[in-house]
């Protein structure tokens, strides 16, 4: 469980880095968790988008993502989220 001034670190961080997850019209499926699972693991950090022909909110989508893949939603904003997972083997971002 994230802090709040951990939360705004990552945050911060967040900023700086385009969305690489990005969700359409098919929604979750095994293929975006794989590639979120990678993602989480190469980056710690990673920011996704919703995009407009999708039928569900971004919060509903990190919300799933992050259950799925034992990650946290640092921050949702419009169609925009960010989530974070700790790489326990090679640790990239100090909190």
């Amino acid at each position: 469980m994230l802090t709040s001034k951990q939360r705004a670190v990552l945050r911060s961080m967040a900023n700086r880095i385009v969305p690489i997850i990005h969700v359409g019209k098919n929604g979750v499926n095994p293929m975006l968790l794989r590639q979120t699972e990678d993602a989480l693991k190469a980056r710690e950090l990673i920011k996704g988008t919703v995009q407009q022909n999708a039928k569900r909110e971004a919060a509903e989508v990190a919300r799933e993502l992050a259950e799925a893949t034992g990650s946290e939603v640092v921050q949702v904003i419009g169609r925009k989220f960010v989530l974070f997972r700790s790489n326990p083997d090679e640790p990239k971002i100090e909190l």
